[in-house]
């Protein structure tokens, strides 16, 4: 007897190249940060709790030098991810064309939501105190699932209908922009610190 494992969705993870840059990155937030009012407006408007640059700037490369170099970094590993998909990608070229600082404080969470007109999709985490929140992976069959029964509580990951991962500072995760995902509350008064980012397919 034999089975075939079918449809699989990868998540990919893989880490900052030093602890340097790591270091830099953690700075050029809190300093984005202190000097982005229009951003600050935003979340407080929205009741974001906490700062986010995703509304008020499209430009952190030009801001400071640890961005261009994530974004070095996340081209490598953007590159790989397609090939480990075996995309036929053609003519196209994968493309950064958005990234963005995320700072939760207590009790912070990111509802479950996809990323529109995107390919791939990832993370960086910067800092993750103790109790930061876990970003939750959604099974993308659980729409059509209907009747079907519950899985056990030690069942491994692959059966499960909800993934929990718990990054660590300097992880990166990438995954394909239309599974859904979450971040659940963060549980810590220090601040839960990452910078996303999306990548389009341009010609």
């Amino acid at each position: 007897m034999t089975h075939d494992l079918l449809f699989a969705t990868r998540i990919r993870h893989t880490h900052l190249p030093t602890t340097a840059l790591l270091t830099e990155l953690d700075a050029a937030c809190w300093m984005i940060e202190d000097g982005d009012q229009a951003g600050h407006d935003w979340c407080e408007r929205e009741g974001y709790p906490g700062y986010t640059s995703y509304a008020s700037l499209d430009d952190l490369p030009h801001r400071a030098p640890a961005f261009g170099a994530l974004i070095q970094v996340l081209d490598q590993h953007a590159a790989a991810f397609a090939e480990e998909m075996h995309w036929a990608l053609g003519s196209a070229r994968l493309h950064c064309d958005s990234l963005w600082i995320n700072i939760l404080g207590e009790g912070g969470h990111h509802s479950g939501h996809i990323h529109p007109n995107s390919v791939i999709s990832g993370t960086c985490y910067i800092a993750l105190p103790e109790g930061a929140g876990r970003i939750k992976f959604e099974d993308p069959r659980l729409p059509m699932m209907m009747a079907a029964p519950p899985v056990h509580p030690d069942a491994p990951d692959a059966a499960r209908r909800f993934h929990y991962a718990s990054p660590e500072p300097g992880e990166i995760l990438m995954w394909e922009s239309w599974l859904r995902h979450e971040v659940v509350a963060h549980q810590s008064e220090t601040p839960r610190i990452s910078i996303s980012f999306n990548y389009a397919l341009v010609d």
